[in-house]
């Protein structure tokens, strides 16, 4: 019995004692998490640096292909020093897309620790699908979109004014309108994730494809770099078979 109430007046002492070791070791918990995030940022702001850096070996290259839907209108620069920024803004450009997979990995190896095996099979398939349909925008963007929005720009007023672009306008106009298109190619991967959570279900978009149609439609009308229609349909179309490849897509999740 003295036993039993020497234990029970114990307790007290060494409860709070082991509640204050599991708080200490939550904190190192959170401080390496936040260690390992760290170091990983570095590593890969190190990359991109040593990417970024190669890349100026490849910028008039690089330059010559974007300017290419241009034809024999070259560009012209205002300022003193507009076209060396342009130079390291391509650079960069290219420095980014060369590291993304080492930043990739590094994003995936952080975050893995905290996923159930199914959900790390999911991760690992859907990082090439997103590359894959990512690139695939961007070509489409690039061989079948911009040719026709440069030709209609340039000839848009030309019985009033003569058109002379800025280097760095028209590099900063092309990479922006070649990112959205490219974006807006990984809707079916967006909707099959969303769809593996439990977000949506196919039943679900079904019922709503009207109002998909309408946003698909702004969508396309604010990527789309001209007012006409024919410009906007090259966007819309593929936007709209992208929805029913996610809806598809979707069924298959469940």
């Amino acid at each position: 019995m003295k036993e039993s109430q020497r234990l029970t007046m114990s307790r007290p002492s060494i409860e709070p004692q082991e509640k204050e070791e599991n708080r200490a070791q939550a904190r190192m918990s959170l401080l390496e998490h936040l260690e390992e995030l760290r170091e990983r940022i570095i590593k890969s702001l190190v990359v991109l640096f040593l990417t970024t850096s190669l890349s100026l070996f490849f910028s008039s290259r690089f330059l010559e292909i974007l300017t290419a839907p241009m034809g024999n209108l070259k560009p012209i620069f205002l300022r003193p020093t507009e076209m060396i920024l342009t130079y390291l803004k391509v650079a960069l450009i290219i420095g980014i897309a060369l590291a993304m997979p080492f930043i990739l990995y590094q994003f995936v190896k952080f975050i893995l620790p905290a996923l159930y095996p199914h959900e790390r099979r999911y991760l690992f398939s859907l990082i090439p699908g997103a590359t894959f349909s990512f690139l695939a925008g961007l070509a489409f963007a690039y061989f079948v979109m911009l040719p026709f929005a440069i030709k209609y720009l340039l000839t848009f007023g030309g019985d009033v004014a003569r058109a002379q672009w800025t280097i760095g306008e028209y590099i900063s106009f092309v990479t922006t309108f070649l990112f959205w298109v490219g974006m807006a190619f990984e809707t079916p991967l967006i909707i099959f994730f969303l769809s593996k959570v439990g977000l949506i279900s196919p039943q679900w978009l079904s019922r709503n494809r009207k109002y998909a149609v309408v946003i698909i439609a702004v969508i396309a009308a604010v990527i789309t770099p001209t007012p006409d229609p024919f410009n906007m349909s090259l966007v819309m179309v593929p936007l709209l078979i992208l929805y029913e490849v996610g809806v598809l897509l979707a069924k298959l999740a469940r």
